[in-house]
């Protein structure tokens, strides 16, 4: 494992090779005694060039069946990200690795238009976002994301969006006409009101404060925003459960939604281990929670069961937030998205119409 001096603004705190590596490296005592600081951890970001784009699923517990996703890795660094697994297809750890070595894919929006030209191409919602952050902090420089949200615009494309990131508001020119067309809402994620644990367990993402300013900044602009308490972590950030519900309504939020902590794969590993380090004296309460959810074990993939848990503490979380979006007025289910005005713009080379 490498010292936790090494890795200060990220979340994970190892960097174990990826499940499907042969071989695996580990730090060990050269025995010359003496002390070498190892310089920081810089993020590194390479290109892919995209043969496909829009990712379709069948699961029976997402509210949309195709995503995509301009980047793979998150530098917002988020020790109990479900996505970091993903990592491992790469040849690269779900660890420091997911946060530090990115994928970028620069033609992301020229495959985008191909694929929505297509005359196969049936319109339906698409969700930005859904595995890493399309706001996170790369963006800035590259603007994928940017150039993704103008093709889903000049198709009238609808387009539901997962955030933490500021820079959302630089697209606003974008997505608030889009959204007085009910084709574009956001979802920002308010883990928690704390600021110190949100540094440490969210070590690049914005703070609570800055994210309820976002809701502010995109409602007030037209765009309809829903809170998303999730993940919401067992004896550690479910205290605070109805203050997040209620910040998230008081800047501007109309819906809300929430989501047990989910330990995928080497996801409970790294996760445990930034407990050792962060929260030592929660740990054990803190995993004790998730296993009686799952049947004695870290984590339980089963549709219709993975997102929330069973058994006495997932029903009273359930119950707690029923009763404060009810309270708050509060929606769990949104008007949909429309999909009617969807239409392919003019492409080079096509025959002009002759009336």
């Amino acid at each position: 494992m490498l010292n936790q001096t090494n890795v200060v603004g990220r979340g994970a705190v190892s960097n174990s090779a990826g499940r499907f590596e042969q071989y695996a490296s580990e730090a060990t005592d050269d025995g010359w005694e003496i002390e070498e600081e190892l310089p920081p951890l810089r993020t590194e970001v390479r290109d892919e060039v995209a043969r496909s784009f829009i990712t379709y699923n069948r699961s029976p517990d997402l509210p949309f069946d195709r995503s995509i996703n301009p980047y793979r890795g998150c530098e917002h660094g988020c020790a109990y990200c479900f996505a970091r697994p993903t990592h491992a297809y790469l040849g690269l750890s779900a660890g420091l690795d997911f946060e530090t070595r990115l994928i970028a894919r620069p033609n992301a929006a020229d495959v985008l238009r191909r694929e929505l030209s297509a005359r196969s191409y049936k319109v339906s919602p698409i969700a930005l976002g859904t595995n890493t952050d399309p706001y996170q902090p790369i963006e800035k420089a590259r603007g994928i994301t940017r150039d993704c949200l103008s093709v889903l615009q000049d198709f009238q494309h609808p387009i539901a969006i997962v955030t933490k990131g500021a820079l959302i508001e630089r697209d606003l020119d974008i997505l608030a006409p889009m959204a007085s067309q009910g084709l574009a809402r956001v979802g920002i994620s308010l883990t928690t009101l704390d600021a110190d644990l949100s540094r440490k367990m969210e070590p690049r993402a914005p703070s609570p404060k800055r994210r309820l300013r976002m809701i502010r900044r995109l409602t007030e602009a037209g765009v309809p925003v829903r809170v998303m308490t999730s993940p919401v972590v067992p004896g550690l950030t479910d205290h605070e459960l109805e203050n997040l519900l209620e910040a998230g309504c008081d800047a501007g939020a109309d819906s809300a939604s929430w989501i047990m902590l989910r330990l995928p794969r080497e996801v409970s590993q790294l996760w445990q281990e930034w407990l050792e380090v962060h929260e030592p004296n929660r740990a054990a309460k803190v995993m004790a929670r998730l296993r009686e959810m799952h049947g004695g074990k870290d984590y339980d993939p089963r549709w219709g069961h993975r997102m929330r848990g069973e058994g006495v503490y997932a029903e009273m979380i359930a119950k707690r937030f029923k009763t404060t979006v009810e309270r708050l007025g509060l929606a769990t289910k949104t008007p949909a998205l429309r999909c009617d005005l969807f239409a392919k713009p003019p492409q080079v080379g096509d025959q002009l119409d002759l009336f």
